[in-house]
């Protein structure tokens, strides 16, 4: 049993039993007192009390979740109180120290405090968890302060370890272990003298005068204790909310970074349904949670509350207001001001396997209420290598363990880009990554982790068989990767990202027989297949092209309309590669130079992807780039490029593209290839120049019809 009273209620939960809450009624009065006010933007939907069977199921699930480690015992929960005291000692020493240095008057009295927010906070922690905090300082103590000084202090005392710091992030933080607790602390400064220990965050007016970073560090906080304050009994919330988070990791749709729900989210739907039933208990909220959202109309919202303006003119989430928001596909919107979507990272087939497994959670618990299975039944992992035919896997690795752990973080943070890639290809009706990653197969000097994605491809009637390519799709997303760690800094000699597409029966060269072995019998009978989402109608032999990889060291420059510096040979190995076929994969030949680009041409055109621009359509394409040339009127020699074939211009001299004439010739093929490509070369005789023509400019410009406009990138070549 944990409460929130007490001076250091926002530091940690003291382990004191709370005190006794009312029931909640709807008419008349509890115990003398007038009628309790309903929280949330509705009413409750039932008031019932629990029964005897309600009690005993609840003993029951918690007897069951016992068995997964989710509940802390007394020593090492005491151990973390104890923790998070010297860490706030810690901290209010330095925030005297930094404002002698300052000098302050009253030097003495200045005061800072630590906050605690996520699971901790909430009361939901599992063994061996981190802590989120933060870290509040007065007015006159700066971030650069907190990164500079308090981390050179930190580095000074012998208790911290692997401790780093993440200046640039989103929300900036500082990781460390303190005592074998891991510790992920944030920073805000107030506009106040002092850090009062009575101070709650809640209030709306601490906002005036901070900086987004601040706003940000904040929100954490804020929104962990709007949740407490907004469910009518926090012990039967945490049960719950414990039950909940089990069985969302168990099922593998726990992860906000790839598209499913984080902690808050599933903070805020269990709230929600406390909300709705008010007095009922763990038991009863699981199986009723599970009941609401397996009903639930998305895109409406799921609000804890009604928002509030709080004239600070801060950005909030409103779709009537921001066009954006109304794309979002499973909104759930955080209590605390300025209100946010905490689930924008969910895509369409997030959205889609997370309401099939609300509605496989309905089932079971439908049969634990009947007596038909036990809880143990709803912690079942799904077995997600035998749900599907095909699959894509990804591979990270890095020539250091440093360097890997930086590596997967930032590949893991991209996978959702490339699942929404996928989604967008017209031949796929689900994409599912499976938040697990797997060691891979560790070379002499590599460090591998390899994630998998599950593909379903749309069945075509009449269609006894299907090419699909999907190398345009997964290059792209390589290159997003390679291009941030680029911009960055962190791209390191041995940082490689691989994606190959395999079938179900192919899994065993990859993970473990046990992690791939079908679904055992349970209790003398199959256990329930997982929920599927699955269009019909007869299956075809699909055939899949993933060809890959260009590596990081081939990759362009950061793009910039004007060349800088002395030029250089064109580098045409940084070009993506060409699909001609279903089959085959053409890259343009690194020995064929600029000035010789007409030699190269084709024995046979290229066939179209299933989701390309058809090759007759090349005049539209010329009409869409037409506008990039005129603004760029630049000399030198320009290649356009598609996913199909490649189009090559030389413009000997500057040019308006529409004054052009150009002419299809048929060139032979050049050594090397395994087919060719069109050649267009354009001349313009009616503009004159009074300067010599130089090619100065490389300009690649490939057309994506998932981007559904022109990508530049712009390279320098020698005249």
């Amino acid at each position: 049993m944990f409460s929130t009273n007490g001076p250091f209620a926002a530091l940690v939960l003291t382990p004191h039993p709370p005190p006794p809450q009312p029931l909640w009624c709807g008419n008349g009065t509890v115990g003398g007192q007038p009628p309790l006010k309903h929280y949330g933007i509705t009413s409750s939907i039932s008031l019932a009390l629990p029964g005897e069977t309600d009690h005993l199921l609840t003993q029951r699930l918690v007897e069951a979740m016992k068995l997964f480690g989710v509940f802390e015992d007394e020593e090492e929960l005491n151990h973390r109180l104890e923790v998070l005291g010297k860490l706030n000692l810690f901290v209010k020493e330095w925030i005297k120290e930094i404002s002698k240095t300052k000098n302050l008057p009253l030097s003495a009295s200045v005061s800072g405090k630590i906050f605690t927010f996520g699971s901790f906070r909430l009361g939901v922690h599992t063994k061996g968890a981190d802590i989120d905090a933060l870290c509040v300082a007065p007015r006159h103590v700066e971030r650069a302060d907190f990164f500079l000084f308090f981390f050179e202090k930190l580095k000074k005392h012998e208790e911290i370890k692997e401790l780093r710091a993440v200046e640039d992030a989103f929300v900036p933080v500082i990781k460390f272990k303190f005592y074998g607790i891991e510790i992920d602390l944030l920073f805000a400064r107030l506009a106040l003298h002092t850090i009062p220990d009575h101070l709650d965050l809640r209030g709306d007016f601490l906002l005036r005068n901070l900086d987004i970073r601040c706003i940000r560090s904040l929100n954490g906080c804020r929104v962990t204790d709007e949740i407490l304050h907004l469910v009518p009994n926090k012990e039967n919330f945490r049960l719950t909310l414990r039950a909940i988070k089990l069985w969302a990791k168990r099922r593998g749709i726990y992860s906000n970074v790839l598209g499913f729900l984080g902690g808050v989210s599933w903070a805020m739907l269990v709230a929600r349904t406390c909300q709705l039933y008010p007095n009922a208990i763990a038991a009863t909220l699981v199986y009723k949670f599970f009941l609401i959202f397996s009903k639930w109309e998305w895109p409406n919202p799921v609000l804890l509350k009604q928002p509030e303006e709080s004239h600070l003119n801060l950005p909030v989430w409103d779709p009537r207001v921001n066009p954006a928001d109304r794309y979002h596909l499973m909104p759930i919107i955080t209590p605390a001001y300025p209100q946010q979507n905490s689930t924008y990272n969910v895509s369409t087939s997030t959205r889609a396997i997370v309401t099939e497994e609300f509605k496989y959670g309905l089932s079971v618990t439908e049969d634990i209420l009947l007596g038909k299975a036990d809880w143990s039944r709803l912690f079942e992992p799904p077995n997600f290598f035998q749900k599907y035919k095909h699959y894509i896997v990804l591979t990270a690795s890095a020539s250091t363990e440093e360097s890997h752990l930086e590596w997967i973080g930032l590949v893991e943070s991209k996978i959702r880009v490339l699942v929404a890639s996928l989604e967008r290809n017209e031949y796929i009706t689900l994409a599912h990554v499976n938040p697990q990653s797997f060691p891979g197969s560790k070379d002499e000097s590599d460090f591998v982790s390899m994630w998998f994605i599950g593909i379903i491809f749309k069945k075509v009637e009449n269609a006894e068989s299907m090419n699909i390519d999907l190398t345009g799709d997964i290059q792209a997303f390589t290159d997003t990767v390679y291009r941030q760690a680029s911009n960055v800094n962190m791209l390191k000699d041995g940082m490689k990202i691989d994606a190959m597409h395999v079938k179900k029966r192919q899994l065993h060269q990859y993970l473990p027989p046990e992690v791939v072995q079908k679904k055992k019998k349970v209790g003398g009978q199959v256990a329930p297949r997982s929920p599927r989402v699955c269009a019909g109608a007869r299956p075809c032999q699909v055939t899949v092209l993933c060809a890959l990889n260009r590596p990081a060291s081939q990759l362009t420059a950061p793009l910039s309309p004007f060349p800088l510096g002395p030029t250089a040979p064109p580098n045409t190995a940084g070009i993506i590669p060409l699909v001609v076929d279903r089959t085959s994969v053409l890259c343009p030949n690194p020995q064929t130079s600029l000035h010789n680009a007409a030699e190269v041409t084709a024995s046979g055109s290229a066939s179209k992807r299933p989701h390309s621009p058809l090759l007759g359509d090349s005049s539209r394409k010329l009409k869409d780039t037409a506008k990039v040339f005129r603004m760029l009127l630049v000399w030198g020699a320009f290649e356009i490029q598609d996913r199909t074939s490649p189009v090559v211009f030389l413009f000997p001299q500057l040019l308006s593209v529409d004054d052009c004439a150009f002419r299809e010739t048929s060139l032979s093929p050049s050594e090397g290839q395994e087919q060719g490509v069109r050649a267009v070369v354009g001349s313009c005789p009616s503009v004159s120049c009074s300067v010599p023509c130089r090619p100065s400019l490389f300009l690649t410009f490939v057309h994506s019809s998932f981007s559904r406009g022109v990508s530049v990138g712009l390279k320098q070549c020698q005249s």
